[in-house]
């Protein structure tokens, strides 16, 4: 029998966030050297990335990194919430939000063909999917640059890392605005900033199903165009930052609590994992 106890498992299962199987397997083959069993995980580790190429990869969190005018977000995901709350996936999150931060990342592909100590990103994301036994993914990245950037982290489970991401950039007033206001998109998940944004035909097809909609409601046709209008700015409501009532103070737009703040909101990025 192999010569290793309980708490070498835990041990070598916090240090690689291998799963529990993986470990005995490994501590057996190696009599319970710790430091040959954490290669062992590697080696057969990295056998097994092509054949996870397939699995779904929906858990994993968010990190963010604000600098004086700069935000920098990345959202990476594994496939179980054991691995996303292992210390080995939050140091790789830390480790690859950095480098985004480093190159001025704005995109994933970019990041991932970028050089971090001599490697890839995308082949150091790789080495931990093999030595964590899970598809590990860096499934996108924002970079926001404003005259004041904030940044707010979401837990939806106490028991795991951040699964909400936002960023704000905001022109005038003070960073409690912008801070307030990244909360709020963390709650109300608008699409863009702003109903210039919004597609034109998408805003058309919206009025002609309010339209179609009220028609066959058998409203009057005097209060047509009115109930189209207030139907289309309903919709302008759930997907326009500026357009949206504040959460704090629903009477007001979020456009309106920034005026009154001496600010003015220019930018939101927001990830949530698996979405």
């Amino acid at each position: 029998m192999a010569n290793y106890t309980a708490a070498d498992i835990k041990e070598l299962r916090a240090k690689t966030g291998a799963g529990m199987l993986d470990v005995k397997k490994a501590l057996d083959e190696t009599d319970g050297d710790q430091t040959k069993a954490a290669e062992v995980l590697r080696v057969k580790g990295q056998k097994g990335v092509t054949k996870r190429e397939g699995r779904s990869a929906s858990n994993g969190l968010v990190v963010a990194k604000v600098e004086p005018g700069v935000g920098t977000l990345i959202e990476i995901n594994c496939e179980t919430d054991f691995v996303a709350k292992g210390d080995p996936f939050v140091a790789l999150a830390q480790q690859v939000l950095e480098q985004a931060a480093t190159v001025k990342a704005t995109d994933a592909e970019q990041l991932l063909s970028s050089d971090l100590d001599g490697k890839t990103v995308q082949e150091v994301i790789d080495e931990a999917n093999a030595t964590i036994g899970e598809k590990i993914v860096l499934k996108r990245v924002a970079r926001l640059e404003g005259e004041t950037v904030v940044s707010y982290l979401h837990k939806t489970s106490p028991d795991l890392p951040a699964q909400i991401g936002v960023l704000v950039s905001v022109k005038g007033g003070d960073e409690q605005v912008a801070r307030d206001v990244a909360m709020h998109v963390a709650a109300f998940s608008p699409t863009v900033l702003s109903r210039d944004e919004i597609d034109p035909e998408t805003v058309a097809n919206e009025r002609r199903v309010a339209e179609a909609t009220a028609k066959e409601e058998g409203k009057p046709e005097q209060a047509m165009p009115k109930i189209i209008e207030g139907r289309v700015n309903a919709y302008f409501k759930d997907n326009a930052l500026l357009d949206q009532p504040f959460a704090k103070d629903p009477k007001k737009s979020v456009a309106k609590v920034a005026e009154e703040a001496g600010a003015s909101v220019t930018g939101f990025a927001r990830f949530k994992v698996g979405v």
